[in-house]
């Protein structure tokens, strides 16, 4: 074997992973939208949860805030200031334990010293840098305060700057060199004339240092702008007396470097580059745990991260585009597969869009014809499902028409079809099959025949209550759901119907399938079935011929009627002017020789006694529907009365 191991895949998108689905995005829309959703509310909550095994905004956000809490109580900010303080007192025991035996006045001198050093801690080390160590321990533990003190300031900058540096004050005059290289780079970049050759060059010259650079100069600025911030940011959130004191041991540090004057100049290039890190604010850190500069740099930094990427997420809980979430800024805080979820979800989005099922410019989001079919399909799956085969009869409905006109598609040959068999295509089937596996003699399951549909149309008007007492009641979800089956089984199964669904409550109106994924019950107080009625009665006028079928869906007696003006006229208990102008309509639709079929939900008396009375008039029949059989009820009088015009 060769060079070649094998192992898990990491850093980066599953190469195996599925793509976004956007057929089963649309199909988590239907549902939510069945449930009475508009399509913004469903694709934004779908946006919320995730779909198809990805992770949603809500568990991203929650998971950022369990980070930000653990962050919050992981150490406290000041270990640095702590580690130093004790080492100094530490230096200072046992330089007082090597004068004690001394008897002589410099030892008394310099005990004098030592008292009288500052408990500030930046002081004390300016105080101690210059003096003479007797105890070679004491000169060891100052040393070692001073080297600590060093690199936290360089790393606090620069992440693990110092890491691969055996001796700090050594390598003074290289780090000297390096942080006026890369003051001289980010001013050539203020300008606007740096290129990537002249970055690869100062990473290459400075390789020491950034053993791990950014592959770009905006990165490794993106870098150095957060963690000033975030030192900032800890500043900030210090006492007056800690702050201080810290930047007092800091400015003693960078100046026993050489490097006060760079620092200064790579605070303002970086304040001029990045602007939007200023103004850190402040942030409570506690913990038993003493985080050195570094570690409270990175922990503030990364705090930072979190609260801009919470405040986005729960942003982007009101919105639908997600392009306002940085990608990097998951990845930093919740891992590579939050990221890929994102871009997953991202992405579905797209495919929702270029695939058809979506429209939006930039105002309103709306269902094509594409995805109102499918969300159809969906409705009538539902619907189907909760049909009683043995009381009912069988749904599942393979044919569209035992004669007639062609509808120009064509399906396999079963047992019993009388549909004109399709040659074309039945060859086809033969000579396929006889190159794949031999045999030319024409057998059952070559056989194709054309799908007809017969001649007789039929003109079918859906009334709907929109009223208010829908949503009381709880039962908008079913009849929108009852609404997107049947519209989705006629313009399927009997093309050649014409459907017109019309929703009432103070008034009617005419709603058009695209209408019907968004369409809610209305707030508005009033039943007006006389409006309804009118719209269906000139709706099946202009189609004689046709078969014409009428069918109405309601919760409430007719509480409104529509005046001359055009408005709607609402009244409870009903006046007998409404009732009087709704039964006129009913009366109509007897002359049209229209019997009405009448889905009655709830139990309300007045409705029950209402509708009886409307079905002797009429000649239709009343079924009391209960709501999760409502598409059901609906479904199967629409196919009964088709059948029976055949």
């Amino acid at each position: 074997m060769s060079g070649f191991r094998y192992g898990p895949f990491h850093d980066g998108p599953d190469p195996l992973a599925s793509p976004a689905d956007a057929g089963a995005g649309v199909d988590d829309l239907a549902r939510r939208i069945m449930e009475g959703q508009s399509v913004e509310d469903a694709l934004r909550d779908l946006m919320r949860e995730g779909t198809q095994g990805r992770k949603g905004m809500r568990d991203m956000a929650r998971q950022v805030r369990d980070r930000r809490r653990r962050l919050e109580k992981s150490g406290a900010m000041d270990g640095l200031l702590q580690d130093l303080r004790e080492l100094i007192s530490s230096a200072k025991d046992a330089e007082r334990r090597e004068l004690f035996p001394d008897p002589s006045d410099d030892a008394r001198f310099r005990e004098a010293l030592i008292d009288n050093v500052p408990d500030d801690v930046g002081r004390a080390m300016q105080q101690l840098e210059n003096y003479d160590w007797r105890s070679q321990e004491a000169r060891s533990l100052f040393e070692q305060a001073m080297e600590r003190l060093r690199r936290d300031v360089v790393d606090q900058q620069f992440r693990n700057l110092s890491s691969g540096i055996e001796n700090l004050p050594e390598q003074r005059q290289a780090l000297q060199q390096m942080m006026g290289d890369l003051n001289e780079l980010l001013d050539k970049h203020r300008q606007g004339s740096s290129t990537q050759d002249d970055y690869d060059a100062f990473i290459n010259k400075h390789r020491q240092f950034f053993p791990d650079a950014p592959d770009t100069l905006d990165e490794l600025i993106d870098d150095l702008a957060r963690r000033q911030a975030a030192m900032e940011r800890m500043l900030n959130s210090m006492s007056a007396e800690q702050r201080a004191e810290l930047q007092d041991a800091m400015a003693q540090a960078v100046q026993d470097m050489g490097l006060a004057e760079q620092m200064a100049a790579l605070q303002q290039n970086l304040q001029a580059l990045r602007p939007e890190f200023g103004n850190p604010g402040k942030t409570r850190m506690s913990g038993e745990q003493r985080l050195g500069l570094p570690q409270a740099t990175d922990a503030l930094a990364e705090l930072a991260d979190l609260e801009q990427l919470d405040a986005s997420l729960n942003d982007g809980f009101n919105r639908i585009d997600l392009d306002d979430i940085d990608e990097e800024a998951v990845e930093r805080a919740l891992g590579r597969q939050a990221r890929d979820d994102l871009a997953a979800l991202r992405d579905l989005q797209q495919q929702l869009e270029q695939q058809g099922f979506l429209i939006n410019d930039g105002e309103r989001l709306e269902l094509t014809p594409k995805a109102i079919r499918r969300i159809g399909r969906s409705a009538l799956r539902e619907v189907f499902a909760s049909l009683d085969a043995s009381a009912r009869g069988q749904h599942a409905i393979t044919r569209t028409g035992a004669a007639g006109e062609l509808t120009g598609s064509s399906r396999e040959w079963m047992f019993g079809d009388e549909q004109p068999i399709d040659v074309v295509r039945t060859v086809r089937r033969a000579m396929n099959r006889r190159m794949t596996s031999g045999g030319a003699t024409l057998m059952a399951d070559d056989f194709e025949v054309h799908e007809t549909e017969t001649t007789t149309r039929a003109a079918v008007a859906l009334l709907i209550d929109q009223s208010f007492s829908m949503v009381v009641n709880d039962t908008w979800r079913q009849a929108k759901t009852m609404a997107l089956a049947l519209h989705t089984l006629a313009s399927t199964a009997y093309p050649l119907d014409a459907m017109e669904i019309i929703a009432f409550a103070n008034v009617a109106r005419v709603v058009r399938p695209h209408e019907l994924p968004d369409l809610e019950a209305s707030h508005i107080q009033g039943t007006n079935l006389h409006h309804a009625l009118l719209l269906a009665g000139r709706f099946l006028d202009s189609h004689p011929g046709a078969q014409r079928i009428v069918m109405v869906v309601t919760d409430g007696e007719p509480t409104a009627r529509l005046m001359p003006d055009g408005d709607g006229w609402f009244s409870y208990p009903p006046e007998p002017e409404t009732i009087a102008e709704t039964v006129a309509q009913v009366d109509r639709m007897t002359r049209r020789r229209v019997p009405i079929s009448w889905f009655r939900l709830g139990e309300d008396p007045s409705l029950e006694h209402f509708l009886d009375q409307m079905a002797r008039r009429n000649g239709g029949r009343v079924l009391a529907a209960s709501a999760d059989r409502l598409g059901d009820y609906v479904v199967s009088d629409y196919v009964r009365t088709r059948r029976s015009a055949r």
